[in-house]
């Protein structure tokens, strides 16, 4: 009988789809994959090293997991970025984990576990790679119509507070072959929207891809047969020629959607974090994308980062206010370890100053959603069918092309997942509109 595996997976897009490869190799050794951890004999988590809540729960989940081995025999394996920036830490404060792999060193996963189960030995790969981009294997996905497809690893920036290069390593693109081949295989079993991924996805390319840009890239999965809808996520403003926002604003598959991280409104915080860019050259490329049409911009926020004033937060404050995004994610900065802001700099605003100022930018950036989404009512928004709503099972839930929620009462129409319809807007709040189908379009082909 073969071993089986439970994952547990926190983070970001990129964690999710490297448990989808994971599963992939984990079945080509012969390992059974469990949705329940009372039935595994290995029980795993896919970690993050970006945000402070995704360390407090694989820490939970480790004591809860120490409970369960003491009961009876299991191995514990902790995957990713927490494994590999945290490595000896890990092993001295919990001895239970028997097995450490980071993001380069799924290919020897199956051995290592292999070796945990059999030998009842500690196993351990964290070494970081230059080259390892897993081109040539296929992720095992859940079924739906939503996929996941990196197209690099690892990030060069080596912005202060992130730890991104650490756990992850330099960058590295995979060759266009591969993703379009990658793409095409998902448009045949049926997925209709794609999301490009990387830590910096838009510094895609290199001389030994065939040509390929991230804008040539971008377009050419768009042009797959069957697939809907292209998005991509998360690109670096340093990186947004004319050519990519051209994509963006008229390639009718490529989502009008820009996720634009800011982090900082203040020239002086944004130096510090090594962002290579100011305010006014943020909102120089916010004009050019704004001069193509209609392209709805979202953005992350860091609140509190070291030696942050009021006044550098009141620079983030009104420039949030002035912009208007659609949507963004605000943070309260955490020191991570290895960082250059780390080593280098205080992290001495305090706790409550930092929460408060998450609560205004949080308020503010809700007034202004709400804002963007009540214009809408009225209107109508072409929706891919995703899935169920989250609160009700009666409603189905999709995104517009600009990566807003909206929600419908299944009995209004016959749908099933995967087809497009019109809604028209009838209400909305700041982050769902509610509406009414008028009819379901053909697909895109």
């Amino acid at each position: 009988m073969p071993y089986r595996v439970y994952i547990q997976t926190f983070g970001c897009q990129m964690n999710e789809y490297d448990t989808e490869l994971v599963r992939s190799l984990l079945r080509d050794r012969g390992f059974a994959l469990t949705p329940n951890q009372d039935q595994a004999d290995v029980l795993l988590m896919n970690t993050c090293a970006i945000r402070e809540n995704a360390h407090a729960r694989v820490y939970g989940h480790l004591a809860s997991w120490k409970a369960m081995k003491q009961v009876r025999r299991v191995v514990i394996g902790v995957l990713g970025c927490m494994a590999q920036n945290l490595k000896k830490e890990l092993l001295d404060t919990h001895p239970v984990i028997d097995v450490l792999a980071g993001p380069d060193a799924y290919r020897h996963l199956p051995d290592l576990l292999v070796h945990a189960l059999e030998r009842q030995e500690q196993a351990m790969a964290v070494d970081l790679s230059e080259y390892e981009t897993y081109d040539a294997i296929l992720p095992e996905r859940k079924p739906g119509v939503n996929a996941w497809i990196a197209i690099m690893r690892g990030c060069d920036n080596f912005c202060s507070f992130c730890v991104v290069p650490y756990t992850r390593g330099r960058e590295r693109s995979r060759p266009a072959r591969g993703i379009l081949e990658e793409a095409h295989t998902l448009a045949a079993r049926g997925y209709k929207q794609v999301t490009l991924l990387g830590q910096n996805v838009n510094s895609y390319g290199s001389p030994d891809h065939d040509g390929y840009d991230f804008a040539r890239l971008l377009s050419a999965v768009a042009d797959v047969p069957g697939i809907e809808r292209v998005r991509f996520t998360s690109p670096h403003p340093k990186d947004f020629p004319p050519a990519l926002l051209d994509v963006v604003a008229h390639h009718p598959r490529v989502c009008r959607h820009i996720h634009l991280p800011l982090q900082s409104g203040n020239d002086r915080i944004l130096t510090m974090m090594g962002r290579s860019y100011t305010r006014n050259t943020y909102r120089d490329l916010v004009a050019a994308i704004r001069k193509r049409g209609d392209i709805a911009l979202s953005t992350d926020i860091i609140a509190g980062f070291c030696t942050e004033t009021d006044e550098a937060f009141s620079d983030t404050y009104e420039l949030v206010r002035e912009i208007e995004f659609q949507s963004a994610y605000v943070f309260k900065y955490s020191e991570r370890k290895h960082t250059i802001a780390w080593r280098k700099f205080p992290d001495d605003v305090p706790d409550a100053v930092k929460s408060d100022r998450v609560t205004r930018l949080f308020d503010l950036q809700r007034r202004i959603s709400a804002g963007h989404n009540r214009r809408l009512i009225g209107s109508e928004v072409t929706v891919l069918v995703e899935g169920h709503a989250k609160k009700s099972s009666q409603q189905w839930m999709g995104h517009t092309d600009s990566n807003v929620t909206v929600v419908w009462d299944k009995s209004a129409a016959p749908l099933a997942v995967g087809d497009r319809v019109t809604i028209r807007v009838d209400d909305a709040s700041a982050s769902t509109l509610f509406g009414t189908p008028v009819t379901s379009l053909v697909p895109v082909v």
